[in-house]
């Protein structure tokens, strides 16, 4: 594999392991409160490495935490999405005819529709609740994967191997399962490290809005929206969990321009 993907790798992992131990690790607890420390800036020698907040409480944990829920809203929405795209896109794809002109038009209608609003919508009628924001994510945002997953299964269908299974008698899903499923692997796993931060970025934006992660739990969104109200005084409350946030977009999506690369280099004789 290229040194793009090894490098991008290492990084979301390293990111990933530091959120899981440096909770352990730290001497301060998620939600213990310091009144007598707001706002101190980072610092090594007092054990706040990233400073504190305005309530005093340990900035490197909290962030820590919250690249906990990031990630795990992120990957699970994406999750949902592809389950969700992978099906109705083979499905549509490889039964073709009408069914996929009915299939698709209701793609088509559902992208008509504003897609943030309608994300706001479900979280304001349901009481923001935490899960439903995997399923808020994940079930609009599959759209995308559809339309990839049906325009590469309307290939595969005409292939050889696609053909036989037709005629020695494999079912409609059977062939999807074990023939057109498998061969989607490449571009369903490229394009699923691009949706991830498509994820993050709507996570971070309803968390930004105070509709998406609630206290006491916490989230990078809500972190960069904590900080913008004390950019002025604590530059640090926003500039950390904003730089990390990028961070990690930009890691996610080099890492699907070089798995695009790899799998093209592969496939390309």
């Amino acid at each position: 594999m290229s040194r793009t993907i090894r490098v991008t790798a290492l990084f979301l992992l390293a990111v990933a392991v530091a959120a899981l131990v440096g909770p352990w690790l730290s001497p301060h607890d998620y939600l213990a409160t310091d009144f007598s420390n707001p706002l101190r800036p980072p610092s090594a020698a007092a054990a706040h490495v990233f400073g504190t907040d305005d309530l005093g409480r340990d900035l490197f944990v909290r962030t820590m935490m919250g690249v906990q829920v990031t990630l795990v809203v992120a990957i699970v929405a994406s999750l949902v999405s592809l389950v969700i795209g992978v099906a109705y896109g083979a499905t549509a794809g490889f039964i073709g005819g009408r069914v996929d002109a009915v299939m698709m038009r209701f793609v088509d209608t559902l992208y008509a529709l504003p897609f943030i609003f309608l994300v706001i919508l479900l979280m304001v009628a349901f009481e923001r609740n935490f899960l439903l924001i995997f399923v808020a994510i994940g079930a609009i945002n599959w759209l995308d994967m559809a339309r990839i997953v049906r325009g590469q299964t309307l290939s595969l269908r005409e292939r050889e191997f696609v053909q036989a299974a037709q005629l020695i008698g494999v079912g409609t899903f059977g062939i999807i399962r074990r023939h057109i499923a498998p061969n989607l692997v490449g571009i369903v796993v490229v394009y699923l490290t691009l949706t991830i931060p498509q994820a993050i970025l709507v996570e971070s934006f309803l968390s930004f809005l105070g509709l998406g992660v609630q206290e006491p739990q916490t989230s990078l969104g809500s972190l960069v929206n904590n900080g913008v109200a004390q950019m002025e005084t604590a530059a640090w409350l926003l500039l950390i969990p904003a730089a990390l946030l990028a961070a990690i977009l930009l890691a996610f999506n080099f890492l699907g321009d070089g798995l695009r690369d790899y799998f093209d280099a592969r496939q390309s004789p």
